[in-house]
């Protein structure tokens, strides 16, 4: 299982959750509506103990949860459901798409596309300002602070 590093750096911390081989895979199905172990090894052909160790650490920190069902006549097995900290996870997922559509694109174009559900006009993923208005990525300063590994004042941009 990914242990999750005693780290100040949230990037850090995310990584040692989510940065492991098969977990964004896993979360992409989960993102569109796949719950069923069976369903995401035969979804990504992942090997088994794979799946059940990522299933296990997205459990663990509150990313999935499991639910019991049964089918009928068989036993009862786990479902692996999306929490609400799960489901945020894909603007994470829709940010690496469009990052990949742009700068790795693939001959036969986008494998999915990103619409408003209720209109299928395309969205994108950027950044919002706490007005709720779209911010170019050229004008977002990274500003470390106090807590950043080895944080000095800055001194004049580009020094």
């Amino acid at each position: 299982m990914a242990k999750v590093p005693d780290d100040p750096c949230s990037i850090a911390r995310s990584l040692g959750l989510l940065g492991e081989r098969w977990t964004f895979l896993i979360l992409r199905e989960a993102l569109l509506g796949q719950t069923r172990f069976a369903g995401f090894r035969d979804r990504l052909g992942i090997a088994p103990d794979v799946l059940s160790d990522r299933l296990g650490t997205l459990v663990e920190h509150g990313v999935v949860e499991r639910v019991p069902y049964q089918d009928p006549g068989a036993r009862s097995r786990a479902a692996y459901v999306l929490t609400p900290a799960g489901r945020e996870l894909g603007v994470v997922l829709a940010a690496l798409q469009q990052w990949g559509d742009e700068h790795l694109p693939w001959s036969a174009g986008p494998s999915m596309l990103r619409r408003v559900a209720d209109t299928d006009r395309p969205v994108h993923v950027g950044y919002v300002d706490d007005h709720g208005r779209e911010v170019p990525a050229a004008q977002v300063a990274m500003v470390p602070t106090d807590a950043y590994p080895g944080f000095s004042e800055p001194g004049p941009r580009g020094a």
